[in-house]
């Protein structure tokens, strides 16, 4: 994990691989952003003339490297575009910060240190910037031989080491607040990371639940696992159904942060398909190979509860993670199957692939029972919403127009597209079962939004309730951009925190 530090030191005398600066699209050229101040000037001025001769125009994204002047102890300077410039006394976005600041950090892979003079007008930026910088600097180099040496064999390349901020006034405690909150974040949003791009044949339910544990003792999270035996015993007939086709049996793991001073309790509720083949309903060829994201929502939740352990949030936060493998066998859930759920109804299973729902309703249910003020789930639910949305937005549906307007807005703020969607009741008719009390499937046109209905029926009677389905952005399979990776995202983990940072601060309403 790269090392944040926070320095006073002046940009021409500190030791250093590498300067970053920001620069802007201005309507006349790029621009040098605040923060480069020395650095502009040791070029006599003229530096945003010599990026534009470089070629570089400020857009989002984009990185110029040139040698550092005379005098400077770091050999190169980084310039990263930020995007637009913004307007007269504006201040730069808090995602265009991190943004680049994700950007510089990944092209900076094998240095040992670089010091970033972005703009940092508040300590808020301190906090995007930082965060960028850890999110932006991830790599995934476990089962890489590079990766075992941290880069020194295979010709692999190390993530930048550490990261000086500069004019991020140290002896400040907002300042300081913001850095150590980012750090915290962005750690536990990597560690979902890892999760995410661990393969199947490592990350199983008992090995996600051992995960999962392990943190939980680290942290002072109240843990308890459900294995298949007390699933039985408890009658968590979709876990179970799932789970049936599977030599790894599946888990519900229950993660419990309390805080003395909490006035509001959140309910944190995670799919975790650890692979999904389908089942019986098989993936077609081409669909498979990524499908060991499809805990991606799992792995927020426990990611999310974890940072809110670490960053002492008065209010307390429950995670709940529905582990299994969805897998075809002699003994796996067939179309037609009829599971009795953990709340009692009974579900037509017409398509084993739509399996995410069944999970979630086990925990749904198990959640709602414990009465907490709200309930979100996170789940690689639906290609459907994929086909509304696209690839780095998410869908946002729920029970309360308010509380999906907060939990939207919570997303944005901390820079995760997403974007409300209705829960029609018309569709609700598609799913009627002449055997069963509701069945797994509904009208294909509008699939996700049907997804959200089901999952509705297991929420407990009074609970607010939101669903996010991260189908698009959970696992990137283009290239890396801005601070995030090629593989496994993270997505969901920041606007959960977010959301219980407000439910603490008695601001979600």
């Amino acid at each position: 994990m790269t090392a944040l530090t926070l320095s006073t030191a002046a940009a021409p005398g500190l030791r250093a691989d590498a300067i970053v600066i920001g620069v802007a699209k201005g309507a006349k050229g790029p621009s040098v952003a605040p923060g480069a101040e020395a650095v502009d000037k040791a070029y006599d001025g003229r530096l945003a003339g010599v990026l534009e001769t470089l070629g570089a125009s400020g857009a989002e994204g984009e990185v110029t490297k040139l040698p550092a002047p005379s005098g400077f102890k770091a050999p190169v300077v980084v310039a990263v575009g930020l995007g637009p410039e913004p307007g007269k006394g504006a201040g730069y976005d808090a995602e265009a910060l991190r943004r680049a600041a994700g950007v510089a950090a990944r092209a900076l892979a094998g240095a040992k240190k670089a010091a970033f003079a972005l703009p940092l007008a508040e300590a808020a930026d301190a906090g995007a910037v930082g965060e960028g910088v850890l999110l932006g600097a991830y790599s995934f180099d476990a089962y890489k031989e590079s990766g075992r040496d941290a880069g020194a064999k295979g010709g692999g390349k190390a993530p930048l080491a550490e990261a000086a901020l500069l004019g991020a006034k140290p002896r400040d405690k907002a300042y300081k607040a913001a850095v150590e909150r980012a750090a915290a974040v962005a750690e536990e949003l990597n560690r979902a990371r890892d999760l995410v791009n661990t393969p199947p044949n490592d990350l199983n339910p008992e090995a996600f639940a051992a995960v999962a544990q392990a943190a939980a003792k680290e942290h002072g999270i109240k843990v308890q696992v459900l294995d298949e035996k007390a699933l039985t015993k408890g009658g968590y007939g979709g876990i179970l159904g799932v789970g049936a086709g599977s030599a790894s049996g599946p888990r519900l793991v229950k993660l419990s942060y309390t805080s003395p001073k909490a006035k509001k309790s959140l309910a944190f509720v995670g799919k975790g398909i650890t692979y999904d083949s389908g089942g019986i309903s098989l993936k077609p060829a081409g669909h498979n190979e990524t499908m060991k994201c499809d805990m991606a929502g799992a792995a927020a939740v426990f990611a999310a509860v974890v940072a809110a352990a670490r960053l002492g949030l008065e209010a307390n936060v429950t995670g709940w993670l529905a582990l299994a493998e969805n897998m075809p066998s002699g003994s796996a859930t067939r179309p037609g199957d009829v599971l009795r759920m953990y709340s009692g109804k009974t579900v037509e299973v017409l398509n084993t692939d739509a399996e995410g729902r069944l999970v979630l309703a086990d925990a749904l249910w198990a959640a709602s029972q414990e009465k907490p003020d709200a309930i979100i789930d996170v789940a690689t639910l639906t290609g459907a919403i994929m086909l509304a949305l696209g690839s780095r937005t998410y869908a946002v549906m729920a029970n309360d127009d308010a509380f999906r307007s907060a939990v939207h807005e919570a997303a944005e703020e901390v820079g995760e597209p997403a974007w409300p969607m209705p829960l029609p009741e018309h569709l609700r008719k598609g799913m009627d079962s002449p055997t069963a009390d509701i069945a797994n499937m509904g009208e294909r046109m509008g699939g996700g939004l049907v997804a959200g209905l089901f999952l509705r029926e297991f929420v407990g009677e009074g609970i607010t309730w939101a669903h996010l389905d991260i189908a698009g952005p959970a696992f990137n399979e283009g290239g890396p951009f801005g601070y995030t990776p090629k593989g496994g995202t993270g997505t969901a983990v920041r606007t959960l925190v977010r959301v219980a940072e407000l439910a603490a601060a008695g601001e979600l309403g």
